[in-house]
């Protein structure tokens, strides 16, 4: 049977791990060609073996780099962005290199693909554009993500912007707010605290349901935005958290 992306082309950032790496391998699956993109070579490599998925490496924090691969690739029916940095602490710990590089990578970087993509998608007639937000802050107030909260309180307002602009021109456009999810990110964070154990306890603890959310229950969520059955939902935040919002 025909896939959910049968017939659509996907160009997917920051897909070298977790909920990119899980939403580019969904959307292989569901019938879609894939353009996955990151920084991390081995992890690209490491894409390229699976079917229906191209590999290409990308910072998404060079806009010449950008606009040369959008160029190069023509059309996409799904862009699905990713890229994001999670800077731990309050306003008082967070300096100004780490506000940059926060809205750098986890705004601006949208704004870089979105740019660069969807004028390719307007002259075809649609497209479907989903992003990465997140419940932390954004939806929440969590303690200790003033940074990261912020910059993804602006992904959903990016989102809604470019949903009402394009509404009437068969450009979808929405984000997913996750709770805390299972990745190599987390566990990097969590590693980095005095008491990983701990840390970890902590980070199950907040969730309502007892549990980490899985890369693969995202990556779900994306599959549904980025298909037609989808069709009549943009401008929307789609919570995905175990509860973490009640």
């Amino acid at each position: 049977m025909p896939g959910r992306l049968a017939g659509k082309r996907a160009f997917c950032t920051a897909a070298g791990q977790g909920i990119g790496r899980a939403t580019a391998l969904a959307f292989a699956a569901e019938g879609a060609e894939v353009v996955a993109t990151d920084i991390n070579d081995a992890a690209l490599a490491e894409l390229a073996r699976h079917d229906g998925v191209t590999a290409r490496r990308l910072d998404v924090r060079d806009s010449a780099a950008v606009e040369a691969l959008a160029r190069e690739l023509g059309p996409v029916d799904v862009l699905f962005n990713c890229a994001g940095f999670v800077h731990h602490g309050s306003v008082l710990d967070c300096s100004e290199a780490d506000w940059d590089l926060a809205f750098d990578l986890n705004v601006k970087s949208m704004y870089r693909t979105i740019k660069a993509l969807l004028p390719a998608m307007l002259e075809q007639g649609g497209g479907s554009i989903v992003n990465i937000a997140s419940m932390a802050s954004s939806i929440k107030g969590i303690p200790l993500r003033f940074a990261y909260g912020a910059s993804k309180a602006a992904v959903i307002g990016l989102t809604r912007s470019v949903a009402a602009d394009f509404v009437g021109r068969g450009v979808r456009c929405n984000c997913i707010c996750p709770g805390t999810v299972e990745s190599p990110s987390l566990e990097q964070r969590i590693a980095a605290f005095d008491d990983p154990v701990a840390a970890r306890k902590a980070f199950i603890a907040r969730q309502p349901m007892g549990r980490l959310g899985r890369p693969e229950e995202i990556a779900e969520m994306a599959v549904y935005l980025a298909s037609d059955a989808a069709a009549f939902v943009t401008g929307t935040a789609m919570v995905i958290d175990g509860g973490l919002g009640i």
